[in-house]
């Protein structure tokens, strides 16, 4: 898995915006306590702005302020409003596909591989919803606790079968 800028500084802004949730903060706030450039800063607040997880108010007393509680804030849909997901299965087989001289996909039938990506793009963001902007912030430095107690329990959707070994090793 690779985070992106974007995905990695617009969380970063998000938990900048969770430690004051009674007060907006302002672009040049926000910027200078991550260490970014305002108009960086001002283009990932207009993508979480679009978004709906956050607010901006103008004026004097204005600035941004999350626009729902952090509870509610799951980072496996976070990370894909800020990116792009892991797997796209609507055009895998048009992007890797093997073309026969009939013009259909070699693998057509027979891919498991599109099965394992999609298995384990559902998983990566079941697992990263389990996480929630709160969580960053009181769990702080105990993450990896949080996610394995949260991940006793399962985090497929029993409407997904599993891929059986069998077709990976033939």
């Amino acid at each position: 898995m690779k985070i992106s800028a974007q995905e990695e500084y617009g969380l970063r802004c998000l938990l900048r915006l969770t430690q004051t949730p009674n007060e907006a903060q302002t672009l040049p706030e926000i910027a200078a306590a991550e260490g970014l450039s305002v108009p960086y800063v001002a283009k990932l607040m207009a993508v979480l702005r679009d978004t709906g997880l956050i607010e901006s108010t103008r004026g004097r007393t204005g600035g941004y302020r999350l626009a729902k509680p952090p509870e509610e804030i799951g980072l496996g849909s976070l990370l894909l409003e800020l990116g792009d997901p892991l797997f796209e299965e609507a055009d895998y087989c048009q992007r890797h596909a093997g073309i026969a001289p009939d013009g259909v996909c070699v693998h057509h039938g027979d891919c498991s591989l599109k099965a394992l990506w999609g298995m384990l793009e559902q998983w990566m963001r079941g697992t990263l919803n389990q996480i929630t902007l709160a969580d960053l912030m009181e769990h702080e430095g105990r993450i990896a606790e949080l996610l394995r107690a949260r991940l006793a329990t399962t985090v497929f959707d029993d409407a997904q079968p599993l891929v059986p070994l069998g077709i990976l090793t033939k």
